[in-house]
């Protein structure tokens, strides 16, 4: 049975290509992740009963986006690199992964840490703890230019708090001519 991907970190190496789809290295993963990506993504909130009437539908909620994502080049031979990320025209964040499983978080919110598993089927899972939720993350590819993603937020008492549901399609710049 295959074990999951943990700390095996990559070099630079050159953009990925069609032949390494899907990516099964964090490395490649992260380098696959670059691009522009148009999102569409639906948020729920789990375990809460709706108030009044008129909020009968105040537990989910839908929207498009676009997000940028830039790799961010090992900084040392132990690190697979990272990512930077956000919402177009909004400032980003950035995940520096470690070859050990971990990574860090930083933004306008502050800096967190995490861990990470890339699992065989080619899925990265990020879990970032609190003192009162966990968020897990599952980011995976069904094709080179369309990328899905869950997350989950479970309470320390074990029930689900938010959840979300995200389909992105890289955008590809057409060759001109």
């Amino acid at each position: 049975m295959s074990q999951p991907s943990q700390g095996r970190g990559e070099g630079p190496e050159s953009a990925p290509q069609p032949t390494d789809f899907p990516p099964v290295e964090i490395g490649a993963f992260l380098r696959f992740c670059a691009g522009e990506w148009m999102a569409l993504r639906s948020r729920f909130a789990l375990g809460e009963a709706p108030g009044e009437a008129d909020e009968a539908d105040s537990w989910h909620h839908s929207e498009r986006g676009e997000l940028v994502v830039t790799f961010l080049e090992p900084s040392s031979g132990d690190s697979p690199g990272g990512l930077k990320l956000g919402p177009k025209g909004e400032a980003p964040r950035q995940l520096l992964f470690s070859g050990d499983g971990h990574f860090t978080v930083g933004g306008a919110a502050g800096e967190q840490e995490g861990s990470w598993t890339l699992w065989p089927d080619g899925s990265l899972e990020l879990t970032l703890s609190g003192d009162a939720t966990t968020v897990r993350e599952r980011i995976w590819f069904t094709k080179p230019n369309l990328r899905l993603r869950s997350t989950v937020e479970s309470r320390a008492d074990g029930t689900p708090g938010r959840a979300s549901f995200s389909s992105e399609i890289r955008r590809v710049s057409r060759p001109s001519g």
